[in-house]
């Protein structure tokens, strides 16, 4: 999907939502750090324009907006977003490294909100803007300067052995990186029998199998030697977990096909892991993986980009 502008500003307001990890120092600092910007811009603001700010959970916790000259003397930390300033949210900020981001995107959910990852964790190849940048990157955020790039899912629906649909079981079943499925005994090889739009694939002896988006494949997938996909690809990645076959190789099909999924094993159980949301599950239920019905939106700003990502994290050419 092409990148795309936004209109900031609804009715001369922007309201930001800004997520992480409240257990962590750095990220703490750099939310300060914004909050602190946001308020200066805020007084400074010649237009007249008006920023909302709105804290997550975990923040609010820690934090108290009310510290911060602009913003509301009434907040109390308890509604919900939606219920405070009553006007949609524009975009979120979320501090921290790639978890960070994928628990804000599972936060967020469908609700067409676009996230600008900043990045205090390692890789970051989802939060991609450096912290020494992010001065330069929120003065061009508050203008409008930046363009959206959509990104695809992966859906899981998890079935008992009655061909009931089970609903619950995992907190967010939609996966902006991966679903895996992995073993749980030290010794527990997996027999993973998977179908492919109803045709037969493969039945995977291994320790696990990992179905990756493009924006996956620069994750789990990478560091079992799964390929690597451009983000704007149209594919799902298959990369078996220490196959017991040298022939079985990583596969990738159309993200338009649907995947089916039985797992048998010496125990009864094993796990399933959305983007790092893990449930145990017993083998006498079933997987169906397809592509979601939404897209996360990532915020684009400057000369940011994946493959300049890739030459940096990955040290190509050095």
């Amino acid at each position: 999907m092409q990148p795309q502008q936004i209109i900031l500003f609804r009715n001369n307001t922007m309201t930001i939502a800004i997520f992480g990890n409240a257990m962590k120092s750095q990220t703490l600092h750099e939310v300060q750090h914004i909050l602190q910007f946001l308020a200066q811009h805020a007084q400074d603001n010649p237009t007249g324009k008006k920023i909302n700010v709105l804290l997550s959970q975990e923040l609010r916790q820690v934090l108290d907006l009310r510290s911060y000259p602009g913003f509301p003397e009434n907040w109390d930390g308890e509604h919900q977003p939606e219920n405070v300033y009553g006007e949609p949210i524009d975009f979120a900020l979320s501090v921290g490294g790639d978890g960070t981001f994928l628990t804000s995107a599972a936060a967020i959910g469908n609700k067409n909100i676009p996230i600008l990852g900043i990045n205090c964790g390692h890789l970051g190849f989802l939060a991609e803007v450096q912290t020494q940048d992010l001065d330069d990157i929120l003065k061009q955020l508050v203008a409008g300067q930046y363009t959206i790039e959509q990104r695809r899912l992966l859906s899981l629906t998890i079935y008992d052995k009655d061909g009931l649909v089970r609903e619950g079981l995992i907190m967010s079943p939609n996966a902006l990186n991966e679903i895996a499925i992995l073993k749980q005994g030290l010794t527990n090889m997996l027999y993973i029998e998977t179908k492919v739009n109803g045709e037969l694939l493969h039945t995977y002896r291994s320790d696990g199998l990992v179905i990756a988006t493009p924006t996956g494949s620069t994750a789990y997938n990478l560091s079992i030697g799964g390929p690597l996909l451009v983000p704007q690809s149209r594919g799902i990645i298959l990369t078996p977990i220490a196959p017991h076959s040298l022939t079985v190789k990583p596969l990738i099909v159309p993200d338009d096909w649907k995947l089916d999924l039985r797992v048998s094993s010496r125990y009864d159980s094993y796990m399933v892991s959305v983007d790092g949301r893990s449930q145990s599950l017993t083998t006498d239920m079933s997987l169906h993986i397809e592509q979601a019905d939404y897209t996360v939106k990532l915020v684009q700003i400057g000369d940011n980009s994946f493959l300049k990502s890739l030459r940096a994290k990955l040290n190509w050419g050095k």
